[in-house]
């Protein structure tokens, strides 16, 4: 099981430059804690601080890496989380789908940038992305249960899909917020360290 110090190093893997805030909502630690343990890695050398985001060195990262396969031994061990790893990654398919039909439109058998000017078309993306949320939702539970904080995703996914659903569309996959296809690739980063899979692009 991981430190508190490790798990706001993992956490910033994660987000890669982020606010101690930002680390602090994925890992289900407190944001002081959070800024005074990475604050903590600036002065040993783990990481790096410009304005009020941080970054894990290099070395920090190859450290953290290694020490995985025995921070989440019981996970790798788990056969019903790495089941619930495969399922998602089905869901993860077709919400890969499902952002490209959002964020391009066919014209003229072009595919464009979507300007988000139909809205029809996207009132539809968002009912499919609410469809999907309600399938994953199981799938989020059986990874909760190997893993009691990635419950922290299925909260952050659902406050971004009610904020989409009621018509701000940055939600849906803006990547200066925490839009659901943002945290929806958080999650799929934080599993692949987890059970040391390997991301399919």
């Amino acid at each position: 099981m991981m430190t508190d110090a490790q798990l706001a190093l993992h956490g910033l893997a994660i987000k890669k430059h982020g606010r101690a805030a930002e680390v602090a909502e994925i890992t289900a630690l407190d944001a002081a804690t959070v800024e005074r343990l990475l604050d903590a890695a600036v002065q040993s050398g783990r990481a790096v601080k410009t304005g009020d985001k941080y970054m894990l060195t290099p070395t920090a990262q190859i450290a953290l890496k290694a020490s995985y396969s025995r921070d989440f031994a019981a996970q790798r061990a788990d056969d019903a989380m790495s089941a619930a790893y495969d399922d998602f990654e089905r869901i993860n398919e077709q919400l890969k789908s499902l952002i490209t039909r959002w964020q391009t439109i066919e014209v003229g058998g072009r595919s464009l940038p979507n300007d988000h000017s139909d809205k029809a078309h996207d009132d539809r993306i968002i009912d499919r992305l609410g469809d999907l949320h309600e399938r994953a939702e199981p799938i989020l539970a059986r990874l909760a249960a190997g893993l009691g904080r990635l419950s922290v995703y299925h909260t952050l996914l659902t406050a971004a899909l009610e904020k989409a659903e009621d018509g701000d569309i940055a939600w849906v996959s803006d990547a200066k917020c925490a839009s659901y296809h943002t945290v929806w690739f958080e999650l799929h980063e934080d599993l692949i360290r987890i059970l040391g899979r390997t991301r399919i692009e």
